[in-house]
């Protein structure tokens, strides 16, 4: 079950922490990984750690950036015979703020990353996709894309708009063979969190606090993110389009 040997999979933001645990679980699965990462040091890193398992590349990419993205998925597909079967959108960025603390400019750039570097990704690779009449889209979106989180108007704002880009994408193009879906996570025990955990006066009680936001007590591990995102690209997922699959420890159970 869940076997992607064969496929090409594009995942961007895998230099660490979900990103990474997803190329990790894909090349299991028997998938060739593209690794697009702004980071470039830490994409290679990751894409060398995984050759053991599957063939993995990085390319470097600022999902931002439109001409950025269109250059380095042009590198990707011609390096697969000119077509991708798995996209994985994850990369993506925080920020803390209520709408009045929040500048027109964090806002900006929140969406610049989140919104339309979504959009810009999926338009590089979508059309070949559509070409071959198969493929898969997976976009990380947020239980900030359900509910509303306090302190977090720009990142729930942009969640929000991946989970309706998610559905749009696969309304539309459903006849054409295209499955789309998002992950929307609660609190994940990533390198990222651990980091703001450190800058805490107590991390400890940091955590506990973070971790009692969730029904079952404790923050997610990436690679069960990476075991939901797996299920979604596998064949066994092929009924599965314009969802929104929440993984939170029963975070939103209530709301």
């Amino acid at each position: 079950m869940f076997s992607l040997q064969g496929k090409v999979a594009v995942v961007t933001g895998a230099g660490s922490g979900i990103g990474e645990a997803i190329a990790r679980a894909y090349a299991d699965a028997g998938a060739k990984i593209v690794i697009l990462e702004r980071n470039k040091e830490a994409g290679d890193a990751v894409a060398a750690s995984l050759t053991e398992a599957s063939s993995a590349t990085c390319i470097e990419c600022d999902v931002a950036d439109e001409a950025s993205v269109k250059a380095a998925a042009q590198i990707a597909l011609d390096a697969n015979d000119g077509y991708i079967d798995i996209l994985v959108n994850n990369a993506g960025i925080g920020h803390v703020g209520t709408i009045l603390t929040t500048g027109g400019a964090d806002l900006d750039r929140m969406y610049g990353v989140n919104v339309r570097g979504v959009m810009f990704v999926t338009q590089a690779f979508l059309p070949a996709m559509v070409a071959r009449k198969k493929g898969v889209i997976v976009n990380m979106a947020s239980i900030g894309g359900i509910v509303a989180v306090r302190d977090r108007f720009a990142y729930t704002a942009t969640k929000f708009a991946v989970v309706g880009m998610t559905k749009c994408i696969a309304l539309d193009h459903a006849d054409d063979g295209i499955r789309c879906n998002c992950i929307c996570p609660g609190r994940v025990e990533t390198p990222f969190v651990q980091a703001r955990l450190a800058e805490y006066p107590d991390p400890v009680k940091a955590r506990e606090d973070m971790a009692s936001t969730q029904a079952l007590k404790r923050m997610g591990q990436p690679v069960e993110i990476a075991a939901a995102a797996l299920y979604l690209a596998s064949d066994e997922a092929a009924f599965v389009t314009g969802s929104s699959l929440i993984i939170d420890g029963g975070w939103t159970a209530g709301k």
